[in-house]
């Protein structure tokens, strides 16, 4: 499995509501697909997200993103290094 990096941005800050409805519409799409969430860090002013998965590689995660009508910017597969 493939450590895949979704990173977001948002005109407006989100809420934990208005993040909810885009998991609601993620959770379906990413079991079919073999992708796992991993964790997501939000910026204090809810502007902007990070998020991590595991999953077969970066290309399933974009078309996980696209089926789920989830905006993005940037998705991208690498390591993870613990330090």
């Amino acid at each position: 499995m493939a450590h895949v990096v979704v990173e977001r941005s948002f005109p407006v800050p989100q809420s934990d509501e208005d993040l909810a409805v885009v998991e609601d519409k993620l959770a379906p799409c990413s079991e079919l697909r073999g992708v796992v969430w991993k964790r997501s860090v939000v910026s204090f002013d809810r502007r902007h997200m990070v998020c991590e998965y595991e999953a077969p590689d970066a290309e399933t995660v974009r078309e996980v993103q696209r089926e789920a009508g989830a905006a993005f910017d940037h998705i991208w597969s690498g390591e993870v290094i613990a330090g």
